[in-house]
């Protein structure tokens, strides 16, 4: 199984997530060294809370430009959450706010009669290297008001308010709107496809 290296985001539950990783037999290193992030082998980007809060941390750090390091060397990355999120270029979040644009499309609010954010399990209809294995309609855990909706690289589809993005995939690059560390053996399954990827 391939090492991961876990941005040790201030913005995130990391000992879920690494204990998750560990589950499935991956080697993990926890760190907010942006020089180790831009040299990693293979990278997951955490976060919960708000968009604007990540980037401002990402880019105080210098994670961001170490992120696109990483993604220009050919690693495979994938964002969780609110660091799915800041993988596309902008979020309405709190005005508008740039993200690191490494994939395309835009964050808005799941505007609608359903109340926000939406807790608990929604069912994702999903395609591609990270539900291999995984049935279709397969719940996942969510805790969100924010997503995108559309997006071009869209691999995962789910429902609230509407149908928006619940995963993406752009060449090596990798995001999921739901919290896999929390979606029992599915999300298990999705951290196992990512780290055997190749």
């Amino acid at each position: 199984m391939n090492r991961i290296t876990l941005i040790d985001s201030p913005l995130a539950n990391i000992a879920n997530i690494a204990r998750a990783l560990r589950a499935v037999g991956a080697e993990v290193s926890v760190t907010a060294e942006a020089v180790a992030i831009a040299n990693a082998h293979r990278l997951v980007l955490p976060g919960v809370g708000t968009f604007v809060a990540a980037m401002q941390w990402l880019e105080k750090t210098r994670i961001d430009e170490a992120i696109r390091t990483a993604v220009a060397r050919g690693v495979y990355l994938l964002g969780i959450c609110v660091g799915h999120q800041v993988l596309f270029e902008l979020s309405s979040e709190m005005g508008h706010t740039r993200g690191l644009a490494l994939v395309p499309g835009q964050v808005h609010r799941l505007e609608g009669p359903l109340p926000l954010p939406q807790i608990g399990w929604n069912r994702v209809q999903g395609s591609g290297l990270l539900f291999a294995n995984i049935p279709d309609a397969t719940p996942f855990y969510f805790v969100n008001s924010f997503a995108a909706r559309g997006a071009e690289a869209e691999t995962g589809r789910a429902d609230y308010n509407g149908p928006f993005t619940a995963a993406v995939q752009r060449e090596r690059i990798f995001g999921v709107q739901f919290h896999p560390e929390k979606s029992s053996s599915a999300g298990l399954r999705v951290l196992e496809n990512f780290a055997s990827c190749n």
